[in-house]
């Protein structure tokens, strides 16, 4: 197995409320990406948002491959926003990518 950051962007279609944030944080949080070299030295926040409602969501996953990865990224992320009670109409998320591989080769 192998440790990947995976970036995820999307958009808020609606104000972010600080409960709603604080929520996404903190389903987000076991798959933070700070846990990983990569991520500390890049100084990787898990969730960020600019002024006009996209975001970005970055976390640590750890799959056989690159396709796998994005996958688990992207299933975590859904279920964190879902529990953060913002559906996929209200912050749909774009394509998952591979930003960095934290690994032995």
């Amino acid at each position: 197995m192998t440790t990947y950051v995976i970036t995820i962007p999307g958009t808020f279609l609606e104000e972010l409320t600080e409960d709603s944030r604080a929520t996404l944080v903190a389903r987000l949080r076991p798959a933070d990406p700070q846990n990983t070299a990569l991520g500390e030295a890049e100084e990787l926040d898990i969730l960020s948002v600019n002024e006009n409602g996209t975001f970005n969501i970055r976390l640590e996953v750890e799959a056989d491959n690159n396709h796998a990865a994005e996958a688990e990224a992207k299933r975590l992320a859904g279920a964190a926003l879902h529990d953060a009670g913002l559906s996929e109409d209200r912050a749909p998320l774009g394509p998952a990518v591979v930003t960095g591989i934290d690994g032995d080769f």
